[in-house]
C-alpha cells in the first residue's frame, strides 16, 4: 500500500524530527494563600488564573504537573484555586500531578486535592487538615498607655473581635461555628478526592502534619519522589518538561509601580500602606516558620 503523502514527506525527515516529543506543563504554587500585595507574593485565584490557563491551553500536552510549596493560608481562595484547576482539568481531559516539595499544608493541601496523583519528597510536610484563627489582644497596652478605644458601629456583631478591646466570649463562640463550617467542608473535599484515607483508622483531620513518607500508607500522599524523575519515567526520557512562568514583575518594579503618584492604583505607597505590606510579608513567612521552614 502506497504512503500517504504526509507519511511519505514524514519519512524525508531527520529521525529525530519524525517523533513527537511528550509535553507536561508545569506550573508552580509556591507561597502563603492569599490577598498578593508587592511584598507579598501569595497565591490567589486572580493571581493564578492566567497561569492555570496558560498552562491547562498548551498544545500538545499530555498532563499538567503542579509543584506546590505552600504553609497554607485563606481557606476562600484555596477553595477558588482547587476549583479552577478541577473544572481546567474537566474541559480539557487532562490529568494533573501534584508535586510537594517542602510543604503542602491546609490550604496548600486543599490545592494538591485538586490533582488526581499526589507525589512528594519522603521528607516534605503534608496534611495540617484543619482550621486557625490567630490575631494579637492589644486591650491592655493601649490602656497603659492612656489612649481610649472609640468605635461605633450599627450591628451588635460588627465588631466582632476587635484586637483593642477585652475577648468577648460570645464572639469566640461565634467564630468557633464559622471555623466548624470551614472545617467540615474541608474534611469532605478531602475524603471526596482522597477515598483511600487512614485506611489504619488514624483521625487525619486534627491539624496535624506528617512526612510525605509517613502520608503514602495514610493516604494522603500516592508515591513518594519528585517532578522530573517521576515524569521521566511516566512519559520517557524525551518529555519536555514546559514550564509556565508567572506574568509579574520583580519585587522593586511593583513598589516602584506603587510608590508612583498617579500610578495605576491612583496614589503613593504611604508609611502606613509600606507598614502593612511589610506585616502582611512577616505573616507570610511566619506560616513557613510554623513547620521549621
Amino acid at each position: 500500500m502506497p504512503l500517504s503523502l504526509p507519511a511519505r514527506l514524514r519519512n524525508l525527515l531527520p529521525r529525530r524530527w519524525r517523533t513527537k516529543r511528550p509535553r507536561v506543563a508545569v506550573l508552580r504554587l509556591s507561597g502563603a494563600i492569599g490577598a498578593v500585595s508587592p511584598l507579598r507574593t501569595g497565591l490567589s485565584i486572580g493571581g493564578l488564573a492566567g497561569s492555570l490557563e496558560r498552562a491547562f491551553g498548551m498544545p500538545g500536552i499530555v498532563a499538567v504537573a503542579l509543584i506546590i510549596n505552600s504553609p497554607g493560608g485563606s481557606p476562600a481562595q484555596s477553595h477558588l484555586i482547587h476549583r479552577r484547576i478541577r473544572a481546567l482539568a474537566a474541559e480539557k481531559n487532562l490529568p494533573v500531578l501534584a508535586f510537594v516539595e517542602d510543604v503542602a499544608a491546609s490550604g496548600g493541601y486543599m490545592i494538591a486535592c485538586a490533582a488526581d496523583e499526589i507525589i512528594a519528597d519522603p521528607m516534605s510536610l503534608v496534611g495540617s487538615i484543619g482550621v486557625v484563627s490567630a490575631g494579637f489582644g492589644f486591650d491592655r497596652l493601649i490602656e497603659r498607655i492612656g489612649v481610649e478605644r472609640r468605635v461605633h458601629t450599627q450591628g451588635e456583631a460588627k465588631g466582632m473581635l476587635d484586637p483593642f478591646r477585652p475577648e468577648d466570649p460570645a464572639d469566640v463562640a461565634r467564630l468557633r461555628v464559622i471555623q466548624a463550617d470551614v472545617q467540615a467542608l474541608f474534611t469532605t473535599l478531602v475524603s471526596a478526592r482522597r477515598p483511600k484515607l487512614a485506611p489504619n483508622g488514624e483521625n487525619l483531620f486534627t491539624g496535624a502534619v506528617w512526612t510525605g513518607q509517613q502520608g503514602v500508607p495514610l493516604g494522603l500522599v500516592d508515591a513518594l519522589g519528585d517532578a522530573r524523575s517521576t515524569l521521566r519515567a511516566r512519559y520517557g526520557d524525551k518529555v519536555e518538561l514546559v514550564l509556565v512562568a508567572e506574568k509579574k514583575g520583580s519585587l522593586v518594579a511593583r513598589l516602584l509601580r506603587r510608590a508612583t503618584p498617579g500610578g495605576l492604583d491612583g496614589g503613593g505607597l504611604d508609611a502606613g500602606g509600606l507598614a502593612g505590606e511589610v506585616m502582611a510579608a512577616i505573616e507570610a513567612r511566619a506560616a513557613f516558620a510554623r513547620y521549621g521552614l
